[in-house]
């Protein structure tokens, strides 16, 4: 079941991106040393997860006034079963209900977990072109922090 964090979960949640960031090796993306995602993160309300105890994430934010799906974790031994597929469903019900447009992410363009598996839940890349100030800044701090270590690309869900 899909639900909104608890503020004592997100400690545990680190274990879960950390395991889940350890299988972009396997492709040959090593990440730069440095805090994960979830450690930044001080408000559970943006954060979804799936199972007691969670064994997948959602982590939300807001971009050029649209939802922004800014990190989607699952425990490797728990892939395969649906979970992120339920927090995308999860993630979308909540932009409809926000009353958003649309959904953006920024991806790796060729690991099939990721820019391939987004296209699969009706995600399209976005043309830089179409990216709004926020967004691009949003690329340009993930620039700096040294995560563009492989072909990334921007998508879109619209609602």
């Amino acid at each position: 079941m899909v639900r909104w964090a608890e503020a004592g979960e997100l400690p545990g949640l680190v274990a879960i991106e950390l395991a889940a960031d350890g299988l972009f090796e396997q492709v040959g993306i090593v990440f730069p040393p440095g805090t994960t995602m979830i450690e930044e993160v001080d408000d559970p309300g943006t954060v979804l997860v799936e199972g007691e105890p969670p064994a997948g994430f959602a982590m939300l934010g807001r971009v050029d006034g649209n939802v922004h799906l800014e990190q989607l974790a699952v425990r490797p031994d728990d892939m395969r079963q649906g979970i992120g597929g339920r927090l995308m469903t999860a993630v979308l019900d909540h932009a409809r209900a926000s009353g958003g447009s649309a959904v953006t992410l920024t991806t790796f363009r060729d690991v099939s977990w990721n820019a391939p598996w987004y296209a699969r839940h009706g995600f399209s890349v976005l043309p830089e072109a179409e990216w709004g100030p926020e967004l691009r800044a949003v690329v340009e701090h993930e620039r700096e922090l040294g995560i563009e270590i492989a072909p990334r690309v921007a998508m879109r869900f619209q609602l």
